[in-house]
């Protein structure tokens, strides 16, 4: 498997969904109900998605997609399976806020071995593949210094669309960090906050019981930054994508902020 002619056709399939949402911003948007937790679904989301699998499959017909919209196409258990978030940050576009990304990885065997994270409404596309670090779209590598600031660290948060609002944890890890933080970011948006951590914008992210599709993607490129991902109880933690919700409650910072963003949370 070339993973360089992989990260050509995730880069070029995620760029060419991202120049549609941007086309398909300034019109109606179709905007529906998406489950019973307020979450929506738009007509962008599933043309995207659409543009995202034919691309995908026509490189590669024998491996499977899991897409936030369509869920598993293919088998389930093979070797080689894509994820495909298509408007990550549909709640943003449903309100005009221009805060969303798109997001392709792929992964061997549950686990990620690349990532591709691009910004339509900047047009820049970061990328990694395991082990060869991260990049921006001039292939400048993504290393991000550790610049700790007298008021506390600047914080991204993220959780599943299936916790409820009254989540007692959820309460008690959301006000720890307010008081301790410089400021706690919400931007529906969670690959968008791990772009910005992977480029050194944010200090660090928090989630309990983040969706599936868009982790990998995202946890790899910041990985691949140098960034650390660790569990709340302080384990090592993987973006595999046979893992469940609550499964997928971590921390991730430059290796030196880990510990204290641990006794933040634990």
């Amino acid at each position: 498997m070339d993973l360089d002619h992989a990260r050509t056709v995730a880069v070029e399939a995620a760029e060419a969904a991202g120049a549609l949402l941007m086309e398909g911003t300034r019109g109606a948007l179709g905007v529906r109900a998406k489950g019973e937790g307020g979450d929506v679904v738009t007509d962008l989301d599933l043309a995207s998605e659409k543009l995202l699998l034919e691309r995908i499959l026509t490189a590669y017909p024998s491996h499977s997609v899991i897409a936030e919209e369509s869920g598993l196409v293919g088998d389930a258990g093979g070797e080689w399976t894509w994820l495909v978030d298509p408007l990550d940050g549909t709640n943003n576009v449903a309100i005009g806020l221009s805060a969303f990304v798109v997001g392709v990885a792929l992964c061997r065997d549950g686990l990620p071995v690349l990532g591709v994270v691009h910004d339509p409404v900047s047009a820049q596309t970061w990328s990694a593949v395991r082990g060869r670090g991260a990049l921006s779209s001039g292939g400048v590598r993504l290393a991000p210094p550790y610049a700790p600031g007298p008021h506390g660290p600047l914080l991204a948060w993220t959780q599943g669309h299936g916790v409820s609002r009254g989540d007692a944890t959820v309460r008690a890890l959301k006000q720890t960090l307010e008081l301790h933080a410089r400021r706690v970011l919400q931007l529906w948006a969670p690959l968008l906050s791990w772009a910005m951590l992977a480029r050194g914008d944010i200090d660090g992210i928090v989630a309990y019981r983040a969706e599936l599709v868009d982790l990998p993607a995202g946890a790899l490129l910041a990985q691949e930054a140098g960034i650390e991902i660790r569990t709340l109880d302080g384990d090592p933690f993987e973006a595999c994508i046979d893992t469940t919700a609550e499964q997928r409650s971590f921390v991730a910072a430059h290796p030196r902020a880990i510990p204290g963003l641990l006794a933040l949370v634990q």
